[in-house]
């Protein structure tokens, strides 16, 4: 049996306000062929399939468009589970239509824990999977008046560690020929390398738990949340499969890779990271504008044939009239998304600060918030607990 883990596919995003359309279709129709070529048995998805809980329809067409091209194929079961950025209602809605197709969907953390574990089996192999969400915290714990924020938080981690060992005993419960248990979970987990394009999913340091903090029941541990490929706590069990294409600036200097596990005999034989072709090109320029200049016959695009992308980042002291700059650049078929300065004054404030940006959704709340209190000359560090409440209220205005 093969069973392939992938994550974050945040199908929706916009690079600076500029559709990724094109590289998410080109990724789809990837894995598919490679679903169909390498005869895979099993798929899961850790979590943010969407970029945002209302997804828009051409999304969704996507989304529904693949589940159903791989009827056809080898693969004979998906699992699904929420991540932060989607809405649970959204992926829960059809999930009873979705069943007859055996694919399971899990959108948020349920009441009873059998409606998270499964036993899928195929061509007489089997393997459980413990289908756990994004688990929000309004999900498994309950603040009570007078608990101090430690007692809260230390409530918390013990919630989201009791639900793995939960999920880790009804696995266990209808594992009665022995077979390879996988958990999905969507979360920070404590040693993980993170990217621009993440979003900070708890409160302080709620939910950052160890690869030790799993249950040792757990055979794999498909993971979700963090965009770059990697292993966690030198535990190549406990693994982030990374989101399949660049989501900022930041991702461009690594590989995306999903993850193929091998099941032989009641065990996990092999686990083989697979390398995802770079559907568009980009580039991150720094220097004087003369050496940004110089380098831009050296961006061309790749055999799929999309615009490169390119953010550039002046190493000047001071504004400058970037107008030569988009001059040259028209002469080559690659696009700007982002023009900024290296050196900025540290006592600039937002409106400056937003000045070389197109708009200020390229900024999270959490920074913007940062950059105000900072124009303000209020110091957050020594204010933990206001930073805390910051966050505590931005994940619930989310969730709603």
């Amino acid at each position: 049996m093969k069973v392939l883990h992938t994550a974050d596919w945040h199908l929706g995003h916009r690079l600076h306000e500029n559709s990724q359309f094109e590289e998410q279709t080109l990724f789809l129709s990837w894995i598919e062929n490679y679903i169909i070529t390498q005869q895979i048995d099993v798929l899961l998805i850790s979590g943010d399939v969407f970029d945002t809980g209302s997804p828009s329809n051409q999304s969704l067409e996507m989304y529904y468009s693949f589940l159903i091209k791989l009827k056809g194929t080898t693969c004979k079961s998906i699992i699904i589970t929420g991540g932060n950025h989607d809405s649970a209602g959204t992926l829960n809605a059809p999930k009873h239509i979705l069943n007859a197709l055996s694919i399971k969907v899990v959108g948020k953390a349920t009441e009873n824990m059998e409606d998270e574990v499964f036993e899928i089996d195929i061509n007489n192999e089997k393997v459980i999977i413990a289908a756990i969400p994004y688990l929000r915290d309004g999900d498994i714990r309950r603040a009570v008046a007078g608990e101090s924020f430690d007692e809260l938080t230390d409530k918390y981690k013990t919630a989201l560690i009791n639900h793995y060992n939960a999920a880790a005993a009804q696995s266990q419960l209808i594992n009665t020929s022995d077979a390879p248990v996988i958990a999905m979970g969507h979360l920070f987990a404590t040693g993980g390398s993170v990217s621009d394009s993440e979003q900070n999913i708890y409160v302080g340091t709620l939910g950052h738990i160890g690869a030790n903090d799993f249950p040792s029941y757990f055979d794999y541990i498909a993971l979700g949340h963090l965009h770059r490929p990697q292993i966690i706590g030198g535990n190549e069990r406990v693994k982030y499969s990374g989101s399949p294409h660049i989501l900022s600036f930041s991702e461009i200097n690594y590989d995306k890779k999903i993850v193929v596990l091998t099941l032989e005999n009641n065990a996990i034989t092999k686990i083989d990271d697979v390398v995802i072709p770079r559907f568009r090109e980009f580039q991150k320029l720094t220097g004087t504008m003369p050496e940004c200049i110089q380098q831009f016959p050296n961006i061309i695009s790749n055999s799929f044939e999309l615009t490169p992308w390119v953010e550039i980042v002046l190493n000047e002291n001071n504004t400058i009239n970037t107008d030569e700059l988009k001059k040259e650049a028209e002469k080559y078929s690659f696009e700007i998304l982002k023009t900024s300065l290296k050196n900025r004054r540290k006592n600039k404030g937002i409106e400056e600060l937003l000045e070389n940006t197109k708009s200020i959704k390229e900024l999270l709340p959490t920074e913007v918030f940062q950059l105000k209190c900072e124009e303000m000359g209020y110091d957050l560090k020594k204010s933990p607990e206001v930073w805390d409440a910051f966050n505590e209220i931005l994940q619930s205005v989310k969730n709603q």
